[in-house]
């Protein structure tokens, strides 16, 4: 079986649900390719596109909140958005890319994509059948306008709201977003800290900003810098902010316990290291420490569905969050010096989690095209 994967690189969460997939159908035994839908037209409006919308997120977050609260709005299964329209245009490139490559089967974890696909099924143009991962805790505006076979919501409860928006209950599997297998190992932190050149001993605070950073990320490092113990090692991943890394490098290399790390490719084996996570409330992100059963604290998120993320998370008790820099820094500190509060959040998570989520996905792909087990 030959499946495409159709992601958009407006923020790193929606590749890396597609990377997961992709790992877990080679894994089974099939073929996956995995596409930055916009490259289809060009390297340049993939660049436009994304940091576009990067940028508006991570320098103006409230200009951002409000176009997602106008989305929010005019969404409806009743008529097509600019978003629809917007992206037919795309269609004659999705057109000549399916015609010219065979594949069973099509999985989009992102918006746009469904769009155009959504446009070429309603010319007759398109045989594959199209399945719909969501990425974030949170119906986003604009998916029930698109006409996918399967849509993957991250959990049970949140089917209500797709329902409410108008989406078809029988299209509605919460089989969770799916993560790298790698998350689900959950080894044990001291032998994980020793494996990554860390005094095992010590505790250690991990902080992750996400591809678009969060927040005053500078600030936080400080604060948490000036009121950890001694004994606590503090690791700070900066991810593809080369900026970012040099500056806090340079900053901070005269602390004891800290360190500065640029992208990193196992960030499963960081998180299993640590004892408490920092972290913005992005869908992927979350999900990681939810199926790597990680304590951790909700920074403050990107107006939007991040807001709703933090909401779910903390609601379910999978999380703790709070709204300025040294609330969230003692939040941590608590949870690092409670064994109890943290062990009660870890079996949340235990309740919650899904680290099956991709084997689930391609479960439901393989009995539509016929492949026995």
């Amino acid at each position: 079986m030959r499946i495409l994967i159709l992601s958009c690189n407006t923020g790193e969460g929606h590749n890396a649900a597609a990377r997961a997939m992709k790992q877990r159908i080679e894994y089974e035994g099939h073929e996956a390719v995995v596409l930055d839908y916009m490259l289809l037209k060009s390297e340049r409006a993939s660049r436009i596109v994304s940091n576009g919308y990067i940028n508006t997120a991570k320098y103006t977050p409230r200009l951002f909140g409000a176009a997602y609260s106008a989305a929010l709005k005019l969404s409806s299964p009743k008529r097509k958005s600019p978003v629809y329209w917007a992206n037919r245009f795309m269609g004659k490139y999705l057109r000549a890319y399916l015609a010219e490559n065979e594949f069973d089967a099509i999985i989009i974890t992102h918006l746009y994509p469904a769009e155009a696909l959504t446009y070429l099924k309603r010319r007759g143009e398109l045989r594959q059948k199209v399945l719909a991962i969501a990425t974030d805790y949170t119906c986003i505006p604009f998916w029930e306008e698109t006409d996918c076979d399967w849509y993957i919501s991250p959990h049970r409860d949140l089917l209500p709201e797709y329902v409410a928006r108008g989406m078809d209950e029988r299209r509605l599997y919460p089989c969770g977003i799916p993560v790298a297998m790698e998350f689900a190992r959950r080894e044990d932190a001291r032998e994980a800290r020793r494996r990554l050149g860390f005094r095992p001993d010590q505790p250690m605070y991990l902080i992750m900003g996400g591809s678009m950073g969060f927040g005053k990320i500078q600030a936080f490092a400080y604060a948490l810098c000036r009121m950890k113990r001694e004994e606590d090692q503090v690791v700070i991943i900066c991810g593809n902010n080369r900026r970012l890394h040099r500056f806090l490098s340079k900053e901070l290399a005269s602390l004891p316990n800290v360190h500065v790390l640029a992208f990193v490719n196992n960030v499963w084996e960081y998180m299993a290291a640590c004892d408490v996570l920092y972290t913005k409330p992005g869908g992927l992100t979350s999900t990681e420490a939810l199926v790597g059963n990680v304590p951790f604290i909700h920074t403050a998120p990107i107006p939007g569905c991040e807001t709703r993320n933090r909401q779910f998370f903390e609601k379910n008790g999978l999380s703790l969050s709070a709204s300025g820099i040294l609330s969230q820094v003692e939040l941590g500190r608590m949870l690092m010096e409670s064994e109890g509060v943290r062990e009660q959040m870890r079996a949340r998570q235990r309740e919650f989690a899904q680290p099956d989520a991709s084997g689930q996905i391609l479960a439901l792909i393989e009995a539509e095209c016929g492949v026995s087990e």
